[in-house]
């Protein structure tokens, strides 16, 4: 039978087991063959209807959805590919990125109607439009209303190659168009099966998901790796703390996984104290380095907590740090996954030894395919066979990683080098500061200094003085950022990471001003 569809593979091993738990109507329960045949349909309709076949493109514009998980695995059977659009982006971002892989249809959510009319003024006019939730219209086309029309047998079989694409995945780029990274069966496979292994994921695992669906975090850090397994999957519209709470209560939650902005928003809340967290048994955070009393408070339930690791172009899933040196190694993402191997390499491609500052390296099977449309970035991605990751790292001598902040983002100051991220982690560990935040600004003298930004807990007296004062006790005297901004919240991307290009946009813009 054809290996590359997941969900009749499911279907024939597991057909009981519970895939999906629909956050979004009442926790409702639906196996891996009702899963499978629905999504059956759904393939019928984009074939029949639609004339969707190997290699063509789908462009989808939507929230987090049972029905884009549906065209996901539509997807899949088919042999077309899914282009999985920020719906944070401007139209006009919108529109050259659907351009840039000419789909045959664009997919869409209600939420979107608007935008979708604006768009269509200037997309191709044989561009097709579908509507994913929503009813049949004269203006616009429904699948919702059409998909009991549809058989819910198994569509014929596509023979798809470990290099044929299956989604086109953007990565989060701060000027120009992004890339879509190309994520074909042989990466999104090999980085599901080093998941499986590397983190011990079981069939029995009950994970909720709220990662945006255009994100890699969506899609492959935990989705696939659980539907491969014949797990279970919480699925949610997006992040909401008593939705998490309850679910950890009521579901049974095994695992999850969040961004160190979400994990602090959790343990902030009220309900955080009462919280029990007895049925799960590992909680990680990526996406950024994570503060230690995060650590800490997952320690104090009871719970393993890690950090982890990943990049669009490589999984994501990379690193894995046994629970026996967590406690030892706070802030270190571990050693590489089962099928993973990396390198601290110098500027010059030296391989550094523990201890040294490079740019990390990545090789393996689970590594993009490279970027659509883009042979020259796609080349410049790889050196014989290694990924640049634009993230600077270093290794300790038991052969453990820790991630010390983008190359991008390092500040050269008077001829040193300042990683914010060793300098966030030092903040974050203040009892007043909720968030922090280093970004450059031009100095006349140092060529450009590090200024934090900083978001204090409710009723403090934290000022700038008192501050610099407390770092210079913790950090070498250039490392401590020369201004101090305290704001009430900092700006997030669509994975909720901090914006920092926004930041440094905001505050280098007024200081020109002020200038």
């Amino acid at each position: 039978m054809f290996f590359g569809d997941w969900l009749y593979r499911r279907e024939l091993l597991t057909p009981d087991n519970i895939a999906l738990i629909d956050a979004e109507d009442g926790d409702q329960k639906i196996s891996y063959r009702q899963w499978n045949r629905r999504v059956n349909k759904l393939a019928h309709f984009l074939q029949t209807q639609w004339g969707i076949g190997k290699g063509d493109r789908i462009s989808i514009y939507s929230a987090n959805s049972m029905e884009y998980l549906d065209f996901l695995f539509a997807c899949n059977k088919l042999g077309a590919v899914l282009q999985v659009i920020n719906w944070r982006l401007t139209p006009q971002e919108i529109k050259d990125i659907i351009q840039d892989v000419d789909p045959k249809i664009l997919a869409y959510s209600h939420d979107w109607s608007h935008q979708v009319l604006q768009l269509k003024a200037e997309l191709s006019e044989g561009l097709g439009y579908l509507l994913i939730d929503g009813p049949q219209s004269e203006r616009e086309n429904s699948w919702t209303s059409q998909k009991d029309n549809w058989a819910e047998t198994q569509p014929v079989p596509v023979e798809l190659d470990w290099e044929d694409p299956w989604v086109i995945c953007y990565t989060g780029g701060t000027t120009g168009l992004p890339k879509g990274a190309i994520l074909n069966y042989r990466s999104i496979t090999w980085n599901s099966v080093n998941t499986i292994v590397s983190w011990g994921l079981s069939s029995t695992d009950v994970i909720p998901h709220y990662m945006p669906m255009f994100h890699t975090g969506g899609i492959n850090v935990l989705l696939l790796p659980t539907v491969h397994i014949g797990g279970t999957t919480i699925f949610c519209k997006d992040f909401d703390i008593e939705q998490l709470l309850d679910q950890i209560d009521r579901l049974e939650v095994t695992f999850f996984f969040g961004v160190p902005a979400m994990l602090l928003m959790l343990i902030q809340h009220p309900r955080w104290p009462e919280a029990d967290l007895s049925n799960v048994r590992l909680v990680m955070a990526g996406g950024g380095n994570c503060p230690r009393v995060v650590y800490e408070a997952f320690w104090e339930k009871g719970v393993s907590f890690k950090e982890g690791y990943g990049l669009t172009e490589a999984g994501p899933n990379t690193f894995w740090l046994p629970d026996g040196e967590v406690r030892d190694k706070v802030g270190s993402v571990g050693r590489p996954l089962f099928h993973v191997d990396v390198k601290i390499s110098s500027p010059e491609g030296e391989i550094l030894p523990p201890g040294e500052i490079g740019e990390l390296m990545i090789r393996g099977p689970h590594v993009f395919a490279g970027y659509w449309n883009r042979p020259e970035e796609t080349k410049a991605a790889f050196d014989e066979g290694w990924l640049h990751t634009g993230d600077l790292a270093k290794s300790d001598t038991d052969g453990c990683y820790t991630i010390v902040g983008r190359l991008k983002e390092m500040i050269k100051s008077g001829g040193e080098n300042i990683y914010p991220a060793e300098i966030e982690d030092i903040l974050h560990d203040h009892e007043d500061i909720l968030e922090a935040a280093i970004i450059p600004r031009p100095d006349p003298k140092w060529g450009e200094v590090g200024c934090a930004v900083v978001v204090k807990k409710s009723g403090s007296d934290l000022d700038e003085q008192k501050l610099q004062t407390w770092m210079k006790e913790r950090m070498a005297g250039y490392k401590v950022p020369k201004t101090v901004i305290f704001r009430k919240d900092l700006p997030k991307t669509g994975a909720n990471k901090v914006d920092k290009a926004a930041l440094e946009k905001e505050y280098q813009a007024d200081q020109m001003v002020k200038g």
